[in-house]
């Protein structure tokens, strides 16, 4: 299926170290034919997801592959790596766990994906009115590009941009990568961290109004299709995942409380059977044989040893499961499967999975942002304990949010539990500038400043914009008035 699919959009492909990022259509229909038809570009936007779900990005390295790995989620992983400080060297290969490469592939990925939603985009402006008889369904594919392009480029920025963004005035104005918005391989300069986010924010906030229609849409059904794409929740979804990011809080607390009024969704008491919880599913990756395409990763039986694993000991350190906590579902049988005999465990999310899901956004995100953004320690708490309590944690048991440190303990610890696997953890860290020891690794690894900011790709510095391009395109940096840093906030 991915193959036939893969013909249909002309996935992109990298031809030469010159030409590093090659839009040109590597296919046996040519791009002025495929955008000739609807289903032409239904097929091209579809063919997004299913590029995204590639082991590069979020088929692995951007949820439970690197992400969980840079914040020590496992105590041994497939390739047999023991070294649990090698995986920080950014700058270098190693015979260890070769990150620099790895890196690399996820930039270089993630920019494939975007040129190819900049490639559909642009036909969208020739052909679409022509073509596309129905407004809506025109807007609905604007909407979904224009959407998947940001939700693409944050995460760069979350890698590639400074440590603690909101409170890091000098790491904002600091070049770390390019917003890329047109469909070829043409060199696009490095921007600033905060011009970066104001593209990423102006995107959505298109992709919103473009999806209006969708304001009703109720993703309650797990088997509803929108929930496999970018639907107007999804958005706003994102929106207040940026905003959160930028630390700006009231805009972040008011698209989170849109997703948890609007969305029809409702926090889940059970897992039995649904380790995912794919009944929260905001937005997510429809993984076609997810438990095959992943059986090197996660497999039970005698082959837990040989997959991500983690001892037992350090499940109960991360998960608090023999401590006052031990009631909550998220470590217990129906979410991680329990070797006695080997004294290790491992996540379902993958393997019992029935629904082929990888979450991208998932609802309690929603309710952390909220706590979070929440000026009152008394509604933060009701926030972060709402999401407790359905996941069997004791009322009695109930945390504080009444300083800001008490606040920060308390999302560190749900955010760890909560997306074991999912890649949000590392990211959480990272927002909010908190290194120090992982207390719960057995071999306790600190985590400091530069393990948390990655190196450009070998092939961004050597190919890149250059100086050069800075004089021969002289004034493509100097920001207009209307997209100055200054007012990034103006109109939001």
């Amino acid at each position: 299926m991915k193959k036939i699919l893969y013909i249909l959009i002309g996935a992109l492909a990298l031809t030469s170290c010159e030409e590093w990022l090659d839009v040109a259509p590597n296919t046996d229909v040519p791009a002025k034919e495929l955008f000739t038809t609807e289903n032409g570009f239904m097929s091209s936007l579809a063919g997004l997801y299913i590029v995204m779900t590639e082991e590069d990005t979020y088929g692995k390295n951007l949820t439970f592959g690197l992400m969980d790995q840079l914040v020590q989620m496992y105590d041994k992983l497939p390739d047999g790596t023991s070294d649990r400080m090698s995986i920080y060297v950014y700058d270098r290969e190693t015979n260890t766990y070769n990150t620099k490469g790895v890196l690399a592939n996820v930039w270089q990925q993630q920019y494939h994906t975007i040129a190819n939603a900049n490639n559909l985009l642009k036909w969208l402006d020739l052909n679409g009115e022509t073509v596309i008889v129905n407004e809506g369904t025109r807007n609905m594919i604007r909407g979904e590009a224009l959407a998947l392009r940001a939700f693409l480029h944050f995460d760069l920025l979350r890698g590639w941009g400074p440590m603690n963004y909101a409170g890091n005035e000098k790491g904002r104005k600091m070049k770390c990568m390019p917003y890329r918005t047109v469909a070829d391989h043409s060199k696009q300069p490095l921007l600033p961290a905060e011009m970066v986010l104001r593209h990423i924010i102006n995107d959505l906030l298109e992709a919103r109004e473009c999806m209006d229609y969708e304001k009703e849409l109720d993703l309650s059904d797990v088997r509803n299709s929108r929930k496999y794409r970018f639907n107007y929740h999804a958005v706003n979804a994102t929106l207040a995942r940026v905003y959160n990011y930028a630390g700006i809080k009231d805009s972040a607390a008011m698209y989170a409380n849109q997703v948890i009024e609007e969305s029809g969704l409702t926090l889940q008491t059970s897992n039995y059977n649904d380790p995912i919880l794919s009944q929260e599913l905001i937005c997510g990756l429809s993984m076609h044989e997810l438990e095959d395409n992943l059986s090197d990763y996660f497999a039970v039986g005698d082959k837990l040893n040989t997959k991500y694993f983690l001892k037992l000991s350090t499940l109960n350190a991360l998960f608090e499961s023999v401590g006052s906590e031990s009631e909550d579902i998220r470590a217990q049988g129906t979410a991680m499967y329990r070797s006695n005999e080997l004294q290790n465990a491992m996540s379902l999310k993958y393997v019992d999975n029935d629904h082929e899901i990888i979450p991208l956004i998932r609802l309690p995100e929603m309710y952390y942002i909220a706590c979070e953004a929440s000026e009152d320690g008394k509604v933060a708490a009701t926030h972060i304990n709402t999401v407790r309590n359905k996941r069997g944690i004791s009322k009695s048991k109930d945390v504080a949010c009444d300083t800001e440190e008490n606040r920060l303990n308390a999302l560190s610890k749900e955010y760890r539990k909560e997306f074991y696997g999912e890649g949000q953890y590392f990211w959480f860290l990272k927002t909010h500038g908190i290194t120090g020891p992982l207390t719960y690794c057995p071999d306790v690894v600190t985590l400091v400043a530069e393990n948390f900011v990655f190196p450009l790709p070998d092939a961004e510095v050597q190919y890149g914009w250059t100086e050069e391009n800075e004089i021969e395109e002289k004034g493509v940096e100097e920001d207009s008035e209307e997209d100055s840093p200054s007012n990034m906030h103006k109109d939001i």
